[in-house]
């Protein structure tokens, strides 16, 4: 009995449609190829994914406050960048990798602050922050890519293993179990939530609505840039184009996850079963020899599917 009992409140969480959707999904293209469903073949999906589930945490965040952050991609990007030209200069791994993420945090305060302080809307704001960072990609590669020498150990952290399991992957999950812990047990968190709920109403609340959506725009762009100098450090070389297009993955990620583009809701989990699910897709298409173009359409069409349940849902329960 106790155990049903679990069950039935599992079904009544947000993650648990996509997480039905996963589990389906696999078992469905396992039924068409004998090698999804390997052990080489499943840490490769998830390596790849990995960096996707990683932008997301951020993401997710920014999502639950009611904003949306569409510099994600360029961040990433150019703090692999920022990256490889510390090394091609001399410097050590760790001023490398700090100036990697200090590139992110420069993107996070100047999304926030445009949002906070002078009252831009956050998509005109990222949207803004995007181009600038692709921009200043491109003026600082002139198109050719960055391949400097690096140490051994430094590629330990896009391409080493821990036991079967890819270091990427590794991080991944300490970063969900970190902030599943922050956006559920801490009061942060609960700022965060009541943000997105009723801004007006956190406000008279004593909740220092500014400040929130400062720290998650913060934390979205420095956990891309983290994101970003993992994926430098996977190829050993900063492409001009790295990042492009992340963005549209990542929000998509949130989204099929369960999180609400009106804010309020949304969770590190789900945002990060619903990266793990497109992952999914991109392989499943490659496996079956799909044509690889039909990709964004099946990904759009999940998309479309997953927040029309959530939208429908909403309606039921309005209505009970």
């Amino acid at each position: 009995m106790g155990g049903l009992r679990y069950l039935l409140q599992l079904r009544h969480m947000r993650e648990f449609n996509v997480l039905i959707a996963l589990i389906l999904m696999g078992l469905l293209i396992s039924l068409f190829t004998p090698y999804f469903l390997t052990v080489s073949n499943l840490m490769g999906v998830s390596r790849a994914f990995s960096l996707t589930a990683i932008m997301s945490i951020g993401m997710v965040m920014v999502i639950i406050t009611g904003g949306i952050d569409l510099s994600v991609g360029s961040a990433m990007g150019l703090a692999g960048l920022i990256t490889a030209l510390c090394f091609d200069a001399g410097y050590s791994q760790y001023a490398a990798v700090a100036a990697g993420l200090g590139v992110g945090l420069a993107f996070g305060l100047t999304n926030g602050l445009l949002i906070t302080a002078i009252g831009l809307p956050p998509f005109i704001a990222t949207l803004g922050t995007l181009s600038i960072g692709r921009g200043m990609m491109y003026m600082i590669t002139h198109g050719v890519p960055l391949t400097p020498n690096t140490p051994d150990s430094f590629s330990v952290l896009g391409q080493g293993y821990l036991g079967p399991v890819p270091v990427p992957v590794v991080i991944l999950l300490v970063l969900t179990v970190i902030f599943t812990i922050i956006m559920t047990r801490t009061r942060f968190g609960r700022h965060v939530y009541a943000t997105g709920g009723n801004e007006n109403a956190a406000r008279l609340s004593g909740v220092k609505v500014e400040r929130v959506k400062l720290a998650v725009y913060v934390l979205s762009s420095t956990i891309s840039a983290l994101a970003g100098v993992i994926a430098f450090s996977r190829y050993l070389s900063a492409e001009p184009a790295s990042g492009f297009g992340s963005e549209l993955e990542v929000i998509a990620a949130a989204a099929i996850g369960g999180a609400s583009l009106a804010g309020g809701i949304g969770s590190v989990l789900g945002a990060v079963i619903g990266a793990a699910l497109i992952g999914e897709i991109a392989n499943g298409v490659v496996l079956l020899n799909i044509n690889t173009y039909a990709q964004q359409a099946i990904t759009g069409g999940v998309i479309l599917i997953a927040v029309s349940i959530d939208v429908l849902r909403n309606r039921m329960g309005g209505r009970g």
